[in-house]
């Protein structure tokens, strides 16, 4: 799965780490980004997914599942979306990444491995 997520960060200009993480946090895998890194942004991401899901219930009636938070800090941007049943993708990336084009890049590669991305929920005792 490494080399979907070189495609996405050599494609997109300005996009410098992405990895694949369960929503509880387990990295799944990662590019450009040393593994200490990945294992904390995929620890944020469990935890920005848990917000996510706590303003989805302020809309009730729609299926409240998050698809993507994008946050923009000085320096850049921490992409976040949904990627299968239980996976996501993140992306890092600097100030100056077109936002268009990293949604546009990120929507499909969700689209083209979202089935092999799909991270069931855990049960008790398995």
């Amino acid at each position: 799965m490494d080399w979907l997520l070189q495609g996405l960060v050599d494609g997109v200009p300005g996009a410098r780490h992405a990895l694949v993480l369960t929503a509880d946090g387990m990295r799944l895998a990662h590019y450009a980004v040393e593994e200490d890194v990945a294992d904390r942004l995929a620890a944020i991401c469990a935890g920005l997914q848990s917000l996510s899901a706590a303003v989805a219930e302020m809309f009730p009636g729609a299926d409240q599942r998050t698809r993507m938070i994008v946050i923009e800090v000085g320096g850049g941007f921490f992409y976040v979306m949904a990627a299968g049943e239980g996976a996501y993708v993140a992306v890092v990336a600097d100030e100056g990444v077109d936002a268009g084009l990293m949604g546009r890049q990120l929507r499909d590669l969700v689209v083209r491995i979202g089935e092999h991305l799909a991270s069931p929920a855990r049960r008790e005792g398995r």
